[in-house]
């Protein structure tokens, strides 16, 4: 089957709202109407909504065009100016957005809240329209049949297919910038893959002018091959081993396990008795995944030491815990576009297309957490796109850029960031806040935090690093 890569870079989030496309609209913010979806008492109610052209290759004029949605939440009162929340990914539409409203306006107050949907994402245009559609038998997912259809699609259209770059979706952005907020206090916050797309939009010729920029869960520099897709778990495993030393610094946590947690964690996947209980027989994916939650990783002790056992209430207790994490931010329209992930993955974000299965299974014989992501990458490259000019580079000059980074980051390495946040401290002032014991998303996980260094980086611009533990 082609490669069905899935990033789980933040989670796909949406409110349980029912959702419609609105009448397509001229590219002003005058004609952004209430959205359909909309109704006083519903989660997404006041929001306005717009569908908004853009050229599908802005290097090709005739190529023809793509549609954008883009959603606002307006500011309660008079309007300071405008926050654009970018989404990750790639592949996630700006529904991740959605149930962190109320947190963003407090971290914002007074400002438009503005959501677009990018290239292949959401409502906007997609990469197989047919099978991408709501009304298709898997709805917005592929399903069955609609797998063999939609990736012969984007073979057979190679040229269509090819124009849904990062580069093409920051011009979509600045494109988007221009037309709704020419003249107003302008905002930038972008999460995980959203800050390659919104640093890749400081490159390109057509840059929007912005205000402040504040990149939630920073990727690691572009050109790295250190931390590429393809070696995501080794990531995964670094974080997965913080938690396994803090737990052996503490007397109490040893104690439960009965000795070492890396060494029982070792004898445990090594155990094929014990190992093949787990879902999937696949206890080192099990563990990786627990990392993406706070409460969910605080039970890693625990389930060891239950598993040694025969006692699986903990595991059972910590899948739960991941599962409420993400129930909140559960709908149809929260799937992310495989065809999209697929594509940008394979042509920007990993550095090693020629990885085998044999490469990947070398390299996780020796991690104790890791991720599907390596596996999911494997014979990824047929549909790839040559990496344009703009790949790799740092901007010029930036506007006052505020990081947020989680310390025990899964997705987003902690020290991937901070060598990408150096790198950016030549084009402009970076503040870089480091967020003790998060993981992915700050604004998700840890709130406090996220709102309070928000506010007062817009309050005050500075240079430097700080540390927020709440």
């Amino acid at each position: 089957m082609t490669m069905t890569i899935q990033i789980p870079t933040v989670f796909a989030a949406v409110t349980a709202a029912v959702f419609a496309l609105p009448v397509a609209v001229q590219a002003s913010d005058g004609d952004f109407t209430p959205c359909r979806d909309a109704a006083v008492g519903e989660a997404l109610e006041g929001s306005l909504c717009a569908t908004i052209q853009a050229p599908l290759d802005p290097a090709v004029p005739d190529a023809g065009q793509v549609d954008l949605f883009v959603r606002k939440f307006p500011a309660l009162g008079v309007s300071k100016g405008d926050v654009w929340l970018i989404a990750g990914g790639p592949g996630e539409a700006g529904v991740s957005f959605y149930p962190l409203i109320d947190r963003l306006r407090t971290a914002f107050p007074g400002y438009d809240l503005i959501v677009p949907d990018h290239r292949g994402t959401g409502l906007s245009s997609r990469l197989c329209v047919e099978e991408e559609a709501e009304t298709s038998p898997g709805g917005y997912q592929l399903e069955g049949a609609e797998w063999k259809t939609c990736f012969d699609l984007l073979n057979s259209r190679s040229a269509r297919t090819q124009a849904f770059t990062i580069t093409n979706a920051a011009h979509d952005l600045n494109g988007l910038i221009g037309q709704v907020s020419a003249g107003r206090k302008t905002v930038l916050y972008g999460v995980s893959y959203g800050t390659q797309l919104v640093l890749r939009s400081r490159v390109v010729a057509d840059a929007a002018p912005v205000d402040n920029i504040i990149l939630d869960s920073l990727i690691p520099p572009e050109a790295d091959e250190v931390w590429d897709l393809s070696r995501r778990s080794q990531v995964v495993d670094e974080v997965g081993r913080q938690v396994l030393v803090e737990c052996d610094r503490d007397a109490d946590c040893r104690q439960r396990i009965g000795g070492s947690a890396l060494d029982a964690l070792k004898a445990l996947e090594q155990d094929p008795e014990i190992a093949a209980k787990f879902p999937g027989g696949r206890p080192k994916l099990v563990f990786g995944a627990l990392l993406n939650s706070q409460d969910a990783r605080a039970l890693i002790p625990d389930v060891i030491a239950g598993a040694r056992v025969g006692d699986w209430s903990k595991l059972e207790e910590a899948r739960g815990r991941l599962a409420r994490f993400g129930a909140p931010f559960e709908a149809a329209q929260a799937a992310s576009s495989i065809p999209l992930v697929s594509l940008i993955s394979a042509s920007e974000n990993n550095a090693r297309p020629n990885l085998t299965r044999d490469m990947v299974a070398a390299e996780e014989a020796e991690l104790l957490f890791t991720s599907s992501i390596p596996s999911q990458l494997i014979g990824g490259a047929s549909l790839a796109y040559p990496r344009d000019a703009a790949f790799g580079v740092t901007p010029r000059s930036m506007p006052p850029v505020l990081v947020l980074q989680g310390d025990m980051d899964p997705k987003t390495p902690y020290a991937g960031a901070l060598a990408h946040a150096e790198r950016l401290s030549r084009a402009g002032m970076v503040r870089f806040v480091r967020i003790e014991g998060a993981p992915h998303f700050v604004l998700l996980t840890s709130e406090a935090c996220a709102v309070e260094e928000i506010q007062a980086f817009s309050a005050s611009p500075s240079p430097g690093e700080r540390t927020c533990a709440k």
